[in-house]
């Protein structure tokens, strides 16, 4: 049998590959944006994810071995899964529908998702929990990047 920590790895790791599904032109059209003076940042932002995607992994590992197969486990998997299919949406459709606004929508349901799971898991595990945290305190920043984006951009709202 496989590894729980592998299956859950793997499928973290091919939804995320969904996010590379953008066209040059899209992501042309973001390039040409103009952006804040504070936004330094950018270059560490794949980094930066990374990390959040695998602390969410570690956290979906521990929580799974609390109760392998039990229904409220595989329920917790189906909102991990989406909370990460959000996350990973947020790219290719905001540049798709080159629409900084939705993506200030898409930063907006994955927040709001990521409490929901935060506060179902939390019972289960303190430490599922604290790895679910940079994704809590991430998620606002590049929202409120979009929506700087937003100001600074008004005709690519």
């Amino acid at each position: 049998m496989i590894p729980s920590w592998i299956i859950i790895g793997a499928v973290t790791f091919f939804v995320a590959l969904g996010s590379f599904f953008i066209t040059p032109r899209d992501v042309k059209w973001f390039a040409n944006l103009s952006r804040p003076r504070w936004l330094v940042f950018e270059p560490l932002i794949p980094v930066i994810w990374t990390v959040i995607f695998i602390c969410g992994a570690a956290s979906a590992y521990i929580v799974w071995e609390k109760n392998p197969g039990g229904i409220i486990t595989w329920l917790l998997m189906a909102l991990y899964l989406l909370v990460e299919i959000i996350t990973v949406a947020y790219i290719p459709v905001m540049l798709r529908f080159r629409s900084l606004k939705v993506g200030e929508v898409l930063g907006l349901i994955g927040l709001i998702s990521g409490v929901i799971l935060a506060i179902c898991v939390l019972p289960i595990s303190l430490m599922a929990a604290l790895l679910l945290l940079p994704y809590l305190i991430w998620t606002p920043i590049g929202t409120y990047t979009t929506d700087e984006l937003k100001e600074l951009n008004p005709q690519d709202a």
